[in-house]
């Protein structure tokens, strides 16, 4: 079957459902969700689906759900949360110090089904469940970018510290393949290397991505300026949103990183280029504004154009230097750059801030951050 996307506008309710005859629809239905009816999602900035499972983190409320069947409905009651030992608390680190059980600001995720993995940003911090939650408020098994668990200042001793190959400063992002693990360190504007997931707290990194050398935070134009998320393809292409200069950057070999510049650039015509939009009023078919995340599928890439309020689509990983996107997800043209656009609240098809990204076989699910909602995608 033929998956591409039309480059056509997309229509109004239809997801992201192509409009040419002889282009047939990516998306079959589409869900809207919310969370629990009395406690509802509150900002969500990262999304993992694995199995049947959908884990939310729940950021602007400091915790991180967990379903295990992916909802079909605009609400449904969690079966676990992390974060907080009652799944309707919020605090940061749960009103108290910071521990094992407890999150501020989490936001990336990563699990096979087995191991969770989660970025506890606020906290400089990321956090490893080496066997899957079973129970509230569970204790992490490892913490990586601090000494142990009731430590929690960037880079160990404090803003304005120097980094080492064992700290974090706001780490947004994390990803493996089940083996490897990549860490978004965005405040220390690097991307951390681990041949191995962690079985100790504060292992060291064994390479790192946007610096010569563990202990640097000048950045030149050519390296992830403030990375937000790391994807790495089936056939090992890397793909990395460097937020602050709006763009992804993409190496086909994510070998290569550790020595050379991305190969091609998604949203700026060269690595000097840093203008939201290109230095444009509205959006273009090849520009970004405060791009956060991307996720693989298929030959192709989403790329989360936050700023735009919308989801970028190439049917193909680009060849050259800020290309065309084939179509995108919440709005009409490539032209429309503001959020709920010709809605007071987000539609299916209207998006607000759209943060995090994850598909697996048939599903595509994204964080809408400004509407406090997750929408969930059947793709054909």
């Amino acid at each position: 079957m033929n998956i591409s996307l039309s480059k056509s506008p997309i229509s109004q309710g239809s997801g992201l459902t192509a409009s040419l005859p002889d282009k047939p629809a990516l998306v079959k239905k589409s869900v809207v969700f919310r969370g629990g009816v009395s406690n509802p999602l509150l900002a969500p900035r990262g999304v993992w689906i694995v199995g049947e499972k959908l884990i939310i983190s729940d950021t602007g409320q400091n915790r991180v759900f967990v379903w295990t069947s992916i909802p079909t409905t605009e609400f449904a009651e969690p079966d676990l949360v992390l974060g907080q030992i009652e799944e309707e608390d919020t605090g940061r680190n749960a009103g108290k110090a910071v521990s094992a059980n407890t999150l501020q600001y989490p936001s990336g995720i990563w699990s096979d089904g087995k191991k969770l993995i989660i970025a506890d940003a606020w906290n400089h911090r990321v956090l490893v469940w080496h066997s899957f939650p079973t129970q509230n408020g569970q204790a992490a098994d490892v913490v990586i970018g601090q000494t142990d668990f009731e430590q929690n200042l960037p880079n160990i001793k404090g803003i304005g510290s120097n980094p080492a190959a064992n700290t974090l400063n706001w780490p947004y992002g994390v990803f493996s393949n089940g083996s490897h693990l990549w860490i978004c360190d965005t405040g220390n504007r690097r991307v951390l290397f681990y041949e191995n997931i962690p079985t100790e707290n504060f292992t060291p990194a064994d390479k790192l991505i946007g610096k010569p050398s563990f202990n640097e935070r000048d950045y030149e134009n050519h390296e992830p300026i403030w990375p937000y998320s790391v994807r790495i393809s089936e056939n090992g292409q890397m793909s990395i949103a460097d937020t602050q200069f709006y763009r992804n950057l993409i190496w086909n070999d994510w070998k290569t990183a550790f020595t050379q510049p991305a190969d091609i650039i998604i949203g700026q015509p060269d690595f000097d280029a840093n203008g939201m939009n290109q230095f444009s009023l509205f959006p273009k078919q090849d520009s970004m504004s405060w791009t956060y995340d991307s996720f693989f599928y298929k030959k192709g890439i989403f790329v989360a154009d936050t700023g735009n309020s919308r989801v970028l689509w190439f049917e193909n990983i680009p060849t050259e230097n800020a290309a065309h996107a084939d179509n995108l997800l919440g709005h009409f043209d490539f032209n429309t750059g503001s959020e709920n656009t010709q809605t007071k609240f987000g539609t299916e098809s209207q998006l607000y801030w759209p943060f995090s990204l994850c598909v697996a076989e048939n599903t595509l699910v994204l964080t809408d951050t400004g509407n406090h909602r997750v929408v969930i995608y059947d793709i054909l």
